[in-house]
């Protein structure tokens, strides 16, 4: 028998893990058949929203961005996306960057389809163009080696341009695989276990952490992790970028 107050989750004052035991459904206007849960977002002191979507037979994301773009990444499954009058079978592994003031329409999913979500207030930089719509997929042949290390792979799905104030990127680490140092900085990260388990030390915490859990790392929070296990662990991660450091 499961003792229900038994959980992986953390929620700290600088850092998160979110474990799929403990989610919650939320309601979207115009996002129907569907169950969303709201894994990051600004209620815990972040500066980015990230969720997960799972979708049943006929349902359908609708809606148009405003401030925020939004970057939807196929967990698992299938379904159809029009963005701005551009139509595109998605499938796992597949995404789309949808910036600001633009409709979208993802429907005809397979049934249990997920999709990943991450949201963000975009900031203008003067002399560059707002992106336009991106499709992409994950594709480790365009994963460089990360500083050296033949167990790390990054692959960036945005482009490092100016234009961006967000990346999203699928970091791979193969048996063996760690972090080269502890980091500390001021990218804010949102990200999500797509594969295998690892330990991650957040603010001098370890956590155990696998497929399916979320983790949110404020500014400055110290971060390392390492793979654990029989298999690679790979992890999808959203970051701001881009921007000056600015006083509020």
């Amino acid at each position: 028998m499961e003792i229900s107050a038994l959980t992986r989750s953390v929620v700290k004052h600088n850092h998160a893990i979110i474990a799929p035991d403990g989610y919650i459904n939320s309601n979207v206007p115009g996002w129907t058949g569907c169950t969303v849960n709201v894994i990051i977002n600004e209620q815990m002191g972040a500066r980015l929203a990230q969720t997960l979507i799972t979708l049943r037979d006929g349902g359908e994301l609708l809606g148009q961005t405003q401030a925020a773009q939004i970057f939807f990444y196929v967990v698992e499954g299938q379904l159809q996306a029009s963005i701005d009058g551009q139509e595109k079978t998605l499938t796992k592994g597949e995404y789309v960057y949808v910036p600001v003031e633009k409709s979208y329409r993802f429907h005809g999913p397979t049934e249990g389809t997920q999709v990943l979500t991450f949201h963000k207030v975009y900031e203008p930089l003067p002399g560059y163009e707002t992106p336009g719509v991106l499709f992409g997929a994950r594709d480790i042949a365009k994963a460089p080696i990360y500083m050296n290390d033949e167990a790390l792979r990054i692959q960036e799905l945005l482009p490092n341009e100016l234009g961006f104030d967000m990346a999203v990127n699928i970091f791979t680490y193969d048996l063996g695989g760690h972090l080269p140092m502890v980091e500390t900085h001021i990218m804010e990260h949102g990200l999500m276990y797509l594969e295998g388990q690892a330990i991650y030390v957040l603010d001098q915490q370890w956590y155990p952490v696998k497929k399916g859990d979320s983790i949110w790392m404020a500014p400055y929070c110290q971060q390392w992790a390492t793979t654990m296990g029989k298999e690679p662990s790979v992890y999808i991660y959203y970051k701001n970028v881009n921007r000056f450091p600015t006083v509020l």
